[in-house]
């Protein structure tokens, strides 16, 4: 194990609402945990949820000093309480994806000659062309996105290119900043940004993050020329170039060994995007797939065979350079079934979880779909039952949480994920046991759960690790063998393939 139990990793995440840090020893073992809310502890910047939302409603931005100020925070903060920085032996970590920085012209001379003496936030204040960043919630770039589509060949002929059909992720200046895009020297993603300012030069852009800017050709793990010629002039030299997802960039910069007591041979490991960064923490391998019960839920793959689709997201994979990640989104997770075990278990999750439990897999064929606000795959709205106008209490909550799980299905396999019986579905923010049954019977596979909190910090701490071992050949599943291993909850009820082969075609007529 590289440097044995004595060292240390750390995973940073830089999120919407918070920056978070995890350190593991080289046991794997969770050792420190750490974070700066941007709202609470940074209140100069005036945010909500971390954000600005602009009078549009439209455009969504968070301050770029905001994240430098909380690092220095977050690094004190540790430091007060006794943490040893001289153990760490490499660091990596993740942004929220769809995020950009763009720099100043100059601001690369700041970041060489950083001052330990100083605050980073009072060095960095002037190196931003734009002052705040557009974020993932931003919806501005809409006619940006149809004219890449159209100027490429269509969603689906872009998404062969880059994973996925246009999202609105601004790269490139709307008409009041195009001043401020002509003065950057440099256009960052909120990971290699973050990753820049240890590194105390301008980070590359990694494989995996890079691959959701609709720019990147995921198969030749390449810029595609036809995507910056669409995008905006001059891009390709103010994105460089793009590196490995392991890739050891450098060690931290003199700025850290001097200020915080980092060994000077520490090694800063390429930044990635939350989402990859989760992919790592869940411990994901070839043929996992892992769904996430939330506000939104949402399914990651593992895949080596992808298909591209205008429905979801394909990334390259952040641990395995040959294989591929794909993530759906669904934007109507817990409201739905909030609502329904409001309207049909009278608020009370147990009676929901009976109601699962005394209704069979299959439903019986009763088949509904529950969409509150118009959703993101298909895009569609409102409640559809198939056949009827409505369904009894107990067999309307086996409707919505059977059609919430055989979308995923649908879509995973539209993705070109397999379903074999070797497989297994990883599940988060749920333990309960009627809900883990349907959705191991959905895809007729075991499921795992795995208590995993701030699973992208927790992957970029093993992601550090990994790129030191993956210098002797070691593969990221080797390099965790000896991390706590996921837990096996439920194994599909006998029969169920029978049941799902009946039903799935029904299913997915909705989801064309």
């Amino acid at each position: 194990m590289a440097g044995g139990a004595d060292s240390c990793f750390l995973g940073f995440d830089f999120s919407t609402q918070q920056l978070k840090v995890i350190a593991v020893d080289g046991n794997l073992e969770v050792i420190v945990q750490s974070s700066v809310q941007f709202d609470s502890e940074l209140p100069e910047f005036r945010t909500r949820g971390g954000v600005h939302i602009h009078d549009d409603k439209l455009t969504v931005t968070s301050p770029a000093l905001m994240f430098v100020k909380a690092l220095d925070v977050l690094l004190e903060k540790m430091r007060n309480a006794g943490f040893d920085f001289s153990r760490v032996k490499a660091i990596s970590g993740s942004g929220q994806q769809h995020g950009s920085v763009f720099w100043r012209k100059g601001a690369r001379q700041t970041l060489n000659h950083l001052d330990p003496q100083k605050h980073l936030h009072l060095q960095l204040q002037e190196c931003f062309a734009l002052q705040d960043c557009p974020v993932w919630m931003d919806s501005s770039t809409s006619d940006q996105c149809q004219f890449l589509e159209a100027a490429v060949g269509g969603a689906q002929r872009l998404a062969d290119i880059t994973g996925s059909r246009a999202y609105e992720v601004r790269l490139t200046p709307k008409t009041p900043e195009i001043s401020q895009y002509l003065h950057s020297s440099k256009i960052s993603l909120i990971s290699s940004f973050a990753s820049s300012l240890f590194l105390g030069d301008y980070a590359p852009i990694d494989f995996s993050d890079g691959s959701g800017m609709n720019l990147m050709d995921i198969f030749e793990r390449r810029w595609s020329q036809v995507c910056l010629d669409a995008a905006a002039p001059q891009l390709a030299e103010r994105l460089g170039d793009l590196t490995p997802s392991a890739a050891v960039l450098g060690c931290v910069s003199l700025y850290y060994t001097e200020r915080f007591g980092f060994a000077p041979s520490c090694k800063v490991v390429a930044f990635t995007g939350d989402n990859p960064g989760s992919l790592a923490g869940m411990r994901l391998q070839e043929g996992d797939l892992a769904v996430s019960l939330g506000t939104s839920d949402t399914v990651f793959l593992w895949i080596r065979d992808p298909r591209p689709s205008t429905e979801g997201h394909i990334f390259c994979n952040p641990v395995d350079c040959g294989a591929y990640m794909a993530l759906i989104c669904f934007k109507n997770g817990s409201f739905p079934r909030e609502r329904i075990r409001d309207e049909c278990a009278g608020g009370s999750w147990e009676r929901f979880s009976a109601a699962l439990r005394s209704t069979p897999m299959g439903n019986h064929g009763n088949l509904g779909m529950y969409f509150d606000v118009m959703e993101i795959t298909p895009p569609a709205a409102g409640v559809h039952r198939f056949n009827v106008s409505w369904f009894e209490q107990d067999v309307e909550i086996r409707a919505l949480l059977e059609g919430q799980f055989l979308a995923k299905r649908v879509h995973a396999e539209k993705l070109g994920y397999k379903i074999r019986d070797e497989c297994s579905a990883v599940v988060m923010l749920s333990d309960d046991e009627a809900c883990l049954q349907v959705l191991s019977d959905v895809f007729n596979a075991p499921v795992y759960t795995i208590d995993v909190t701030d699973s992208a910090c927790l992957g970029c701490a093993y992601r550090a690790l990994h790129a030191l071992e993956a210098e002797t050949g070691a593969s990221f599943t080797e390099t965790l063998r000896n991390a706590p291993e996921p837990q096996l909850a439920v194994r599909p009820t006998p029969g169920a393939q029978e049941v799902q082969t009946h039903t799935l075609p029904s299913l997915s007529i909705l989801h064309k």
